[in-house]
């Protein structure tokens, strides 16, 4: 007997990579980071015009979204530096409250990088116009699909110029720290010849180990983990990132991120650099493990 034409329909609009399909708009993923990491934007060094338009162009992602923020326009300004001080360094931050918890997962990405040095423009693409695109993307999936716990979505300033931006959200955090769960931060996500990204700092917190190996499965990308060994040199990357403000005050940490590549800290670390079906599939990669996280840890 023939399946009839709007069941087969239906199977098709319920499949699992039709589903998935919806989650996540490449188009807009890719375009996202082609725009941060342009020459428009001249590296995004803190205070330059690259950066104010970087900021803009997240605030505008955020306000299509209809989120809101503890912060006016969206905007935590902060100062850092004792010589040279920088005044008004600018975190983004985007809020959606979770539906059946008060607790927090605070999801990271700096969107600042090296500016322009001896006429060359550092557009930091993988370091880290790659974490930032993904963040609008986790931002507008969970929008759309509520959380249990509420997440806080911050796009972090001056991460090159000592980790600033993290520290002055921990610093200046809009809720009690009691209430934060977990900080899921991504630094470099798109370029990686093996087809695989690090999921570091289990080894601090082994409990989400387990989680991320079951989220993983089946995924295109393959999850790794490690970087997170004590008195292993620049091999530990607990202190490499935006997450180490986090764990300095004992929150539990995911770091995503590849190995350091040819073109780290260069000029050469360009659009054009980014193999595109890695980079979407390992942004897949990361939100289902962050739908994981926020499905098991608890309420």
């Amino acid at each position: 007997m023939k399946m009839p034409k709007i069941l087969i329909l239906l199977l098709f609009i319920l499949s699992p990579a039709f589903l998935e399909a919806q989650e996540l708009d490449r188009n807009q993923l890719i375009n996202d980071l082609k725009y941060l990491s342009s020459d428009e934007l001249e590296g995004r060094a803190p205070l330059s015009t690259g950066s104010k338009k970087a900021q803009a162009y997240i605030k505008e992602r955020f306000s299509s979204l209809g989120l809101f923020s503890q912060f006016d326009d969206y905007t935590q300004y902060f100062s850092f530096g004792e010589e040279n001080k920088v005044e008004n360094a600018a975190n983004i931050v985007a809020f959606v409250p979770g539906q059946e918890s008060e607790k927090i997962i605070v999801i990271t990405a700096h969107y600042d990088h090296l500016g322009v040095k001896d006429g060359k423009i550092y557009n930091g693409t993988d370091d880290n116009a790659s974490g930032t695109a993904a963040l609008l993307a986790f931002a507008e999936f969970f929008s759309k699909n509520p959380p249990k716990h509420s997440m806080l979505f911050a796009a972090l300033d001056a991460e090159e110029r000592g980790l600033q931006g993290a520290k002055a959200l921990v610093k200046d955090f809009p809720f009690s720290m009691d209430q934060v769960l977990l900080n899921i931060n991504m630094d470099m996500i798109s370029r990686n010849d093996q087809n695989e990204i690090y999921a570091s700092g289990t080894k601090h917190y082994p409990s989400l180990k387990s989680i991320l190996e079951s989220a993983s499965r089946g995924e295109k990308v393959s999850l790794k983990f490690g970087h997170d060994l004590p008195n292993t040199g620049h091999d530990d990357w607990t202190n490499a990132s935006d997450h180490a403000a986090f764990h300095a005050k004992g929150i539990p940490f995911v770091y995503f991120g590849v190995e350091d590549h040819a073109d780290y800290h260069r000029h050469t670390d360009t659009f054009e650099k980014v193999n595109q079906d890695f980079y979407f599939n390992t942004v897949k990669l990361i939100k289902r493990c962050a739908v994981e996280l926020d499905a098991n840890l608890p309420l």
